[in-house]
């Protein structure tokens, strides 16, 4: 029954409740209850990177507070992380914008990005840059840790829009308003 927990458990995003991995286990709660416990008991005395622990009345495997900070890195520096479309929009946008407000990020985007802005500066891609003195909005510019992703020693290796823009953007913009 524990392997059984523990491959259920490695695949969930929230708590899972004893009583549902009871009727999945086709098992009594009080058994499935004494399993977790004990696994979780085992965990924490052989000292493994990750905790089974019981929070919002369910199960579920959370990485050990001593591992944090390298999970955190991992996360934040590993190659298993890619941008999402939004986030890379969002990016290019304060990179040949910048400094730039997130109301401006979002006009010429057309869309809110405010929950993208906040995973890029999560992530050390963008950072402030200040306050617009007229709208007292938050500016902001993309890191020197930005520049060592892409390999840039500045901004003025940007490579030009131009050529990737339509031939007549003039009336594109003409024919969206």
């Amino acid at each position: 029954m524990e392997a059984a927990l523990e491959a259920i458990l490695l695949v969930v995003d929230e708590p899972v409740a004893e009583v549902t991995l009871a009727q999945v286990l086709e098992r009594p709660t009080h058994e499935v209850a004494a399993a977790l416990r004990g696994l979780a008991a085992e965990y924490t005395a052989s000292g493994r990177g990750f905790d089974l622990r019981e929070v919002a009345g369910g199960w579920r495997f959370y990485t050990r507070a001593d591992c944090a900070q390298l999970v955190e890195r991992f996360v934040r520096d590993g190659q298993q992380t890619r941008l999402t479309q939004a986030a890379l929009e969002t990016l290019a946008v304060v990179a040949y914008r910048q400094p730039v407000s997130r109301a401006r990020v979002a006009a010429v985007r057309g869309v809110n990005s405010d929950g993208v802005m906040r995973t890029l500066v999560a992530r050390g891609l963008v950072e402030e840059a200040g306050t617009d003195p007229e709208s007292q909005a938050v500016l902001y510019r993309t890191s020197s840790y930005f520049l060592e992703r892409l390999g840039l020693r500045d901004l003025s290796e940007l490579p030009e829009l131009a050529p990737f823009l339509p031939d007549d953007v003039e009336n594109l913009e003409e024919t969206t308003k």
